[in-house]
């Protein structure tokens, strides 16, 4: 398994040094990628889970791949709906060729209604409108010029230079519904979910084969981000998220990821509530106890 960390790039405090600072630390301990988070309308629900100022993730990923050589870089994910599917694939294409083929495009759909009122996009639409940008974009990544017509969008012969280092650029589905699964099968070459429990990622795998094989796909890699939260004792096994507990049960989860045939976790130290968030020290020292005591980056193995 590769290990990467989600970089936080929203919240007092949060500045271009200490991102910076964020970056380096996850190379140093040996993780070998970062992922960065999506908004673009910071609503006030937004606001409440991830406060201003709240950076971009493309700005950011183009400014910290020129620091930071040597991690890839992606997204966690990037709101399909919001952006036009040309400017997705561009956005997208160009950071993969800047970076020689360091880059993944983490995709899904969002939760927020005022962010999609803001943006003035139709929020009940928003996994059907993700379904078409999505297979508009990997058109665009393929074929120049491309050529698409659907519900959505609507364009003839425009050219998309330049392309793809890597054929297909990663493509990381995000979500766990019946729609998302689909998607990932059908559209991804990973399947992403957030803050999944164990028994939630045994269910969905024969799911993703089999939509996968219908439509005649390698079934999508498992690539997990994981919320990871440190306990003193041990939390009740049911319906407990994976990457929370004591380090024992998180070292057990690594290992059942590993059986299960993750090839990638994304390490996230938010705990979703920002008046629980710790401080960056706070998080280094989870970081520093995961790669002492639970798995090793730099091999990819558990402890």
């Amino acid at each position: 398994m590769r290990l990467g960390v989600n970089l936080l790039n929203f919240g007092p405090g949060t500045t271009p040094d200490s991102l910076a600072e964020e970056a380096a630390r996850a190379r140093t301990l040996g993780f070998g990628f970062v992922m960065i988070s999506d908004h673009i309308a910071v609503t006030q629900d937004v606001h409440a889970v991830y406060p201003a100022p709240f950076y971009d993730q493309f700005t950011l990923a183009a400014w910290l791949a020129a620091k930071e050589p040597e991690l890839t870089l992606g997204t966690t994910v990037t709101v399909l709906p919001y952006r036009h599917p040309l400017q997705t694939a561009r956005l997208a294409a160009n950071l993969d060729v800047l970076t020689g083929g360091r880059f993944i495009l983490g995709a899904g759909i969002g939760w927020s209604r005022a962010e999609y009122q803001a943006l003035n996009v139709p929020f009940a639409q928003r996994g059907r409108i993700a379904d078409e940008y999505l297979t508009a974009i990997r058109a665009a990544w393929r074929e120049d010029p491309t050529t698409f017509h659907g519900e959505y969008v609507h364009y003839t012969d425009v050219h998309t230079a330049p392309r793809p280092v890597a054929r297909p650029l990663p493509v990381w589905v995000g979500g766990s519904s019946q729609a998302a699964l689909r998607r990932a099968a059908r559209l991804g070459e990973g399947w992403h979910p957030v803050a999944p429990t164990l028994d939630e990622i045994r269910a969905a795998l024969p799911v993703l084969a089999a939509e996968a094989d219908k439509a005649g796909r390698p079934a999508p890699e498992l690539v997990p981000r994981l919320p990871v939260r440190i306990t003193d004792g041990p939390l009740e096994e049911s319906g407990r998220t994976a990457g929370q507990g004591t380090l024992e049960q998180i070292r057990a989860d690594f290992a059942e990821l590993a059986e299960l045939g993750a090839t990638h976790v994304l390490v996230d130290t938010y705990p979703g509530d920002p008046t629980d968030r710790g401080t960056a020290e706070q998080d280094r020292a989870v970081l520093e106890q995961l790669t002492e005591h639970v798995v090793d980056p730099a091999k990819g193995t558990v402890r």
